[in-house]
Order: structure tokens, then sequence, then C-alpha cells
């Protein structure tokens, strides 16, 4: 079985601001199972470095419905690059054929249950990343490093399908 996960929380330098999330639980979780590392911002052709960006108007959902947009600290439009970059995520996971998805908290292409606010001042509120958005409408699970337990909960079940039924 094989898992989409975020570049950043496999100590690859895909921030936005350069650096990495290294998660030695992501780690133990890459060595039991197969992944694909993306970084979905770099995918969509944005440079690292980059301005950091939060969405307006919604969450990654509402960017996919077109009803909200992706900008940097800056005002600037970053939308069509978060959309590419879902798309070819979401590519790569089908040609993988990845189980699941174990993505960057907050960010706002991963996060998988709560996004910055939108102002740039640190505060949050519930809703999905942009390419975890797209991914959960697809049908391939979304988990964020924080709910680690649940996905290996999701993944025994997996493996052991055969023995549950």
């Amino acid at each position: 079985m094989t898992l989409l996960v975020s570049a950043c929380l496999l100590g690859l330098n895909t921030r936005y601001n350069g650096g990495h999330n290294l998660s030695e639980r992501v780690l133990a979780i890459a060595e039991k199972w197969g992944v694909v590392p993306v970084c979905p911002e770099q995918l969509g052709g944005l440079p690292t470095p980059r301005p950091a960006a939060e969405i307006i108007g919604g969450d990654g959902r509402d960017v996919l419905a077109g009803r909200a947009q992706v900008r940097t600290v800056e005002g600037e439009d970053r939308t069509g690059p978060f959309l590419i970059g879902a798309g070819e995520a979401l590519k790569a996971a089908r040609v993988a054929g990845v189980v699941a998805a174990l993505l960057k908290a907050g960010s706002p292409s991963c996060a998988s249950d709560s996004i910055h606010d939108g102002t740039f001042t640190g505060n949050k509120k519930a809703g999905l990343g942009v390419t975890a958005a797209l991914l959960a409408r697809e049908g391939i699970p979304v988990f964020g490093e924080y709910n680690l337990p649940k996905l290996e909960e999701y993944l025994y079940r997996l493996k052991h399908a055969d023995f549950l039924f």
C-alpha cells in the first residue's frame, strides 16, 4: 500500500520559507509503507522559497468551485498555481495507486482540518487546503500529521480487510 505524503514532512525543503517539517513519526510510517512525496505548490510551478499564501473567502473546496482565491500577504493571486499543483498531486496519487494521503496540517494546499483564516494574523478556521479538498473529492482519504493514529487504524483495516469480512 502506498501513501501520498507532503514532502516537507519527510524532511525535504519544500516549505514556503525554504525549510521543512520533518516528522520522525511520519518517517516511521514511511518506512512501513510505500510513499510518494509531493509538494503541490512546487508542482504548480511556485518557487521555494515563496511568499506565504492563505485562502481568502473560504477553504479549498471553495477554491475548487471558483468561490475563493489563494493570495499572498502582498495580495498576489496564486489560485492558478495552487489548482495546477492540486491536479498534479492527484495525478501522482492515481499513477501510484495510493490508498490515502498524509498531508501537512495548516497548509493552504495540504490542510486536512484547519487552515489560516486569510487575514495573515496566525488565526485559523476549520477547512481544507486546495489539494486536500481535491483528493477528498476524488475519494482519496486525507489525514494530517496530527491524526496519525486514525491513519494507522485505516491502513491496518485495509491490510486486514480480507479477515474482517
